[in-house]
C-alpha cells in the first residue's frame, strides 16, 4: 500500500511534466519587546505570551520533554531495522559521512549518518503526526499542516577529519515553497545533546534577515553532500548552543542561521526532525535564483528513471504529505 501511494504521487508529478501549464537566553528583555504585530506566530492558546515574544525575537523555541521515551524508543528501533535492511521504505535516502562512504563497510547503524525522506515509513512518520508535536506546529503554520521534509540524524563520532560538522546554513535554501514565515522545523533530541556530541548552534534573531548565498565550505578534509553553508555572515554574531535532553524539541524558523559542531564522543548523536508548512504555501520556480544550484544537485540525487524536466518543485510534491486539515496548494 505504501509503494502504491508513492507510485501514485510520482505518476501525478510526471503527468504534470507532460502537461506544462531553552531554552536559550533572549537577546532582549521582554520589557523592551514592543512588536507592532506578531509576524512569526499565530494567535491561539498554546504558546504563552513570553514564548511568543521569545520566538518572535530569536527565531527558535525549545519545549522541554515533549516527546515520550516510549516514542523515541520506537523511532530508534525502526532506524535500526532500516540499517539492518529489514525494511526498505519507498523513497528513503540513506546517507553516510564522506569519510565513511569511502570505506567498504556493509550497511549498519555505525555507517549510516542520516536517513532522509521517511514519509513512506509509517513508523517513523508517526513523529510527524504526534498530537504533541502538531499542537505546537499549528502555532506557526495554522491548522492546515503539510509535512515537507523528514530526517533522522545519526551524527557519528568524528574520525578526526571534522567532517561530522554541519556548516552554518538556512534551511530555506533547500525549499522551493514560500512564504518562509509559514514554515517551521520541529527537531527532537533522541538523547542528551551538548557541545561534546555536536548539538545545534543557532544565531538568534537571524530569521529576520533574508536568504543568503550558500555553497560548500572550503574544508580541507571534505564536506558531506548537500552540506551547504552560508558564505557571508557576521562571525561576531551571538551564538547559542542548544543543550537538550531526550524528548526536548526545538521549533525554529527556516531563515534562522544554524548548524552543528563535530561529535567528539564515541557515541552516535541521534535526533529526528520534520519541516512543516502551511498547506496554503505556494511553490516557486528557483531558476535564476541563488537556489538554482541546489536544485540541480537535488535532482541529480533522485533515483527516478525519468528526471528530464523534473524540477525541485516536483521533488517536493512527491515528498509532501498532509498531516492535519486540508491539502490546499502544496
Amino acid at each position: 500500500m505504501e509503494r502504491g501511494r508513492a507510485a501514485h504521487r510520482l505518476r501525478v508529478v510526471l503527468g504534470h511534466l507532460d502537461h506544462p501549464d531553552i531554552i536559550g537566553h533572549p537577546t532582549i528583555s521582554p520589557a523592551t519587546f514592543h512588536p507592532k504585530q506578531f509576524q512569526y506566530t499565530r494567535d491561539n492558546n498554546v504558546l504563552s505570551l513570553e514564548q511568543r515574544k521569545f520566538y518572535e525575537e530569536n527565531g527558535f523555541l525549545i519545549i522541554k520533554n515533549l516527546v515520550s521515551d516510549a516514542d523515541i524508543a520506537r523511532f530508534r528501533n525502526e532506524f535500526e531495522r532500516i540499517c539492518r535492511n529489514e525494511v526498505k521504505p519507498t523513497g528513503l535516502r540513506i546517507m553516510r559521512d564522506v569519510t565513511i562512504a569511502k570505506s567498504e563497510y556493509t550497511l549498519n547503524e555505525k555507517v549510516v549518518t542520516k536517513i532522509q525522506d521517511f514519509q513512506e515509513d509509517e513508523e517513523l512518520f508517526r513523529y510527524c503526526t504526534l498530537p504533541e508535536i502538531l499542537k505546537y506546529v499549528e502555532c506557526f503554520t495554522g491548522p492546515n499542516i503539510m509535512a515537507m521534509h523528514t530526517m533522522l540524524i545519526n551524527k557519528p563520532p568524528d574520525t578526526g577529519e571534522k567532517t561530522s560538522r554541519h556548516p552554518l546554513h538556512q534551511d530555506l535554501h533547500y525549499f522551493p515553497f514560500r512564504p518562509s514565515n509559514d514554515i517551521v522545523c520541529a527537531w527532537t533530541a533522541m538523547e542528551h545533546v551538548d557541545r561534546n556530541n555536536g548539538c545545534l548552534v543557532v544565531l538568534p534573531g537571524t530569521h529576520k534577515g533574508t536568504l543568503k548565498l550558500h555553497d560548500y565550505p572550503q574544508w580541507e578534509k571534505g564536506v558531506n553532500i548537500l552540506y551547504h553553508g552560508i558564505q557571508d555572515y557576521d562571525k561576531n554574531s551571538e551564538r547559542i548552543h542548544l543543550v537538550m535532553e531526550k524528548g526536548d524539541t526545538v521549533f525554529f524558523h527556516p531563515l534562522l542561521i544554524h548548524g552543528s559542531g563535530r561529535n567528539q564522543t564515541q557515541g552516535f548523536r541521534k535526533a529526528i526532525s520534520c519541516h512543516f508548512a502551511d498547506a496554503n504555501c505556494h511553490y516557486i520556480d528557483v531558476k535564476g535564483t541563488s537556489q538554482e544550484k541546489v536544485e540541480k544537485e537535488v535532482i541529480t540525487m533522485m533515483k527516478f528513471q525519468e528526471t528530464k524536466g523534473l524540477t525541485m518543485k516536483d521533488v517536493w510534491r512527491i515528498r509532501a504529505r498532509l498531516v492535519k486539515g486540508e491539502q490546499i496548494n502544496l
